[in-house]
């Protein structure tokens, strides 16, 4: 799959890595924008706050699959509903929101766990089976919490994982009884 990260940072940078090393073709994108015209899916990986200005210098959107792994800290900006829909008007595709309540810091440690860590998002129907199979590829078991119009909610609900999280991060992991 080819795949663009909007943002080189820990999370960007840190999924592109382990997105390369299952395989994937991934380019990065920093500050000065650039091109997306190429790409099957984008990861939009930029502060909370600045979604609307980064995308602004990227080309080749229009109808992309986007996966938003964006925060909200502080106030939201602007009047869309969610980062994820802030996203969704930028490219008119399929959404996602997913790796926002995953720490970066412990990507590298993925590997180390008895049994693979959960990652809950949302999404677009149209962007399921593509978010699935990245989140799988970076290591994680998806775990589908709604549609996008569950975004909002769950942005609202990362000061839960927050107040939960020690010094240095968590995984966490949802399955049936018999699954740990």
């Amino acid at each position: 799959m080819r795949i663009v990260t909007i943002g080189r940072g820990n999370i960007g940078g840190g999924l592109a890595r382990l997105w390369r090393a299952a395989g994937h073709d991934v380019g990065e994108l920093g500050r000065d924008g650039g091109d997306a015209s190429d790409a099957d899916v984008v990861l939009v990986a930029v502060p909370g706050d600045q979604i609307t200005p980064a995308l602004g210098k990227v080309t080749g959107l229009a109808g992309k699959i986007a996966i938003d792994a964006t925060n909200v800290f502080g106030d939201r900006p602007g009047d869309v509903p969610s980062n994820a829909e802030e996203v969704q008007a930028s490219t008119g595709g399929p959404v996602a929101k997913s790796f926002n309540m995953n720490y970066a810091s412990l990507f590298d440690r993925i590997g180390e766990q008895r049994v693979r860590p959960s990652n809950w998002y949302v999404a677009d129907d149209g962007a399921v089976e593509v978010t699935e199979t990245l989140i799988r590829d970076a290591g994680y078991d998806p775990v589908r919490v709604g549609d996008l119009s569950r975004a909002r909610a769950f942005e609202d609900a990362v000061w839960l994982l927050l107040a939960a999280t020690p010094p240095g991060g968590v995984f966490y992991r949802f399955a049936p009884p018999g699954e740990l």
